[in-house]
């Protein structure tokens, strides 16, 4: 039998405690990695990036669970998110998302979301990673599938459920979700900006002192403040 690791990012100690103990009651399989109440901790954690499932909450007093995915993004793992409110749970579509799990969590409904993460990961695991020589990427839409250039692509945008993506000359609104997208692009020349933007960087063409970035179509698109300084660590030189 193959063992899955996770690791559980939540402020409260109690809730991990509850989400520790029925985890293993319901799966001997799933090796719990690591716990994680602060934000430095939980950051240098997510970084490793070592881990198969990642249960996360929301809403933490220092920064949000949303917070910590734009500020370490490209995460391979899947995500579950455990939380006590209901209403984030149209922004929890823009990332790959396995689950969306309400507390006090029950365990059909942490169940469902764990026997899905795995089957995402089996197939994962037989899917071949995108490389940097990839030419063309497919987006699906209402109308069939468009294979397009990826020297032409600008950018993408969540949308709700669907996803904009903004090319050199006109643009499309795909129905795949921008997390599936953002699980997808975790190479060169894509960068997540924004819980709501991946950018092509060979389309940038400045950086403002006030965290937007001009695109050579005229575009601009907002860098979030927790991630200005990676941005121009990496990307300083060459713009």
């Amino acid at each position: 039998m193959t063992t899955y690791t996770c690791i559980i990012i939540d402020d409260e100690r109690k809730a991990i405690e509850l989400l520790s103990d029925t985890i293993e009651e319901l799966y001997d399989n799933i090796s719990i990695i690591g716990t994680y109440t602060s934000w430095k901790e939980a950051v240098v954690a997510l970084k490793k990036d070592n881990f198969d499932m990642l249960f996360l909450d929301i809403s933490m007093p220092e920064k949000s669970g949303f917070d910590l995915l734009a500020f370490v993004p490209n995460i391979k793992s899947e995500i579950i998110f455990v939380t006590a409110h209901a209403e984030f749970a149209l922004d929890a579509f823009n990332y790959p998302t396995s689950g969306y799990i309400l507390k006090p969590v029950e365990d059909v409904a942490l169940s469902k979301a764990i026997d899905k993460a795995i089957s995402r990961i089996e197939k994962k695991a037989h899917i071949p990673e995108p490389t940097i020589t990839t030419k063309k990427i497919t987006i699906p839409n209402k109308k069939g599938l468009d294979f397009v250039e990826q020297a032409d692509i600008v950018f993408f945008e969540a949308l709700a459920k669907n996803t904009r993506i903004k090319k050199k000359e006109g643009e499309i609104v795909s129905t795949q979700a921008f997390g599936t997208f953002r699980d997808m692009l975790n190479h060169q020349p894509y960068y997540q900006v924004h819980r709501s933007f991946i950018v092509n960087v060979d389309h940038i063409v400045r950086y403002e002192t006030t965290g937007i970035l001009i695109m050579n179509d005229g575009s601009e698109i907002p860098v979030a403040k927790s991630m200005r300084d990676d941005f121009i660590k990496l990307f300083g030189k060459k713009f």
